[in-house]
């Protein structure tokens, strides 16, 4: 039986996921921002958490732990690096790694920029990858801790992963991110224009825009078209490095 994948809207933007094995009734449930919405979603599949993943150590991604787990035998797994700013955790992990929830293997991906100790969960049984607030859809995350650098290469190991993986990151902010990307060319891919489409549609009738494609975001997530002759021309940095693009477009992203 396949693994079943739960997108929960939290807060005001976030998401959290659920991740649930049918074969050993395994669930974890990756980021917690507020108990109550995890909570309610779990039961009304008759879901038993078994397992909380963590991606960073930001409170709209842990502050929710306490209330979800607080009568249960729960394992709650987050970096090794990291440890000692987040929640208490059962088992610490690190690039390379493995956490087993039932017959799903968890592969752990270091990937700092966003804040020096994240971490993201490459799930290939679920053909899956959440990645918090490092790869976003049609964005990345804002680098509070990290440099330019350390987020591209990030990134970098992010977009090897099959095309057909669905990247599960952590915030509804698709269509600003949209906006963005059609700022930055006069003439726009096809694949773009066609995903801003999709994106405007999905949020007027309310519908999230997580998870995506990582082919969808190699193709039209301009923070991976860093590498693209025809984006690189249009910021004037044809000759540049693909690492000193991608400072670029953060650059402008923050001011945008």
């Amino acid at each position: 039986m396949a693994p079943e994948l739960l997108t929960i809207p939290c807060l005001q933007d976030n998401y959290a996921f659920a991740l649930h094995d049918p074969e050993t009734g395994a669930t974890a449930v990756i980021d917690v921002p507020e108990a109550a919405p995890i909570r309610d979603a779990l039961a009304s599949r008759g879901w038993q958490l078994s397992h909380v993943l963590l991606t960073h150590h930001h409170w709209d991604h842990v502050d929710g732990l306490a209330g979800l787990i607080e009568d249960q035998s729960v394992q709650v797994i987050g970096a090794a690096a990291d440890a000692h700013r987040l929640p208490p955790l059962s088992q610490t992990v690190a690039e390379g790694d493995r956490v087993r929830i039932g017959q799903l293997s968890a592969h752990v991906i270091e990937v700092p920029g966003h804040t020096v100790g994240h971490i993201a969960f490459h799930v290939p049984q679920a053909a899956a990858v959440f990645t918090g607030d490092s790869l976003m859809a049609m964005g990345c995350g804002r680098l509070f801790e990290g440099t330019p650098a350390q987020m591209w290469e990030s990134l970098r190991k992010l977009a090897t992963l099959p095309r057909n993986t669905l990247v599960c990151s952590g915030h509804e902010y698709t269509m600003s991110n949209a906006r963005f990307a059609q700022s930055l060319e006069d003439d726009l891919p096809p694949a773009l224009v066609l995903r801003l489409d999709a994106i405007a549609r999905a949020r007027a009738a309310q519908q999230p825009t997580v998870p995506s494609l990582l082919g969808e975001e190699l193709d039209t997530n301009p923070f991976l078209r860093a590498t693209d002759p025809v984006l690189r021309g249009a910021l004037g940095m044809a000759d540049a490095s693909d690492a000193a693009v991608f400072a670029a477009l953060r650059a402008r992203k923050d001011k945008f």
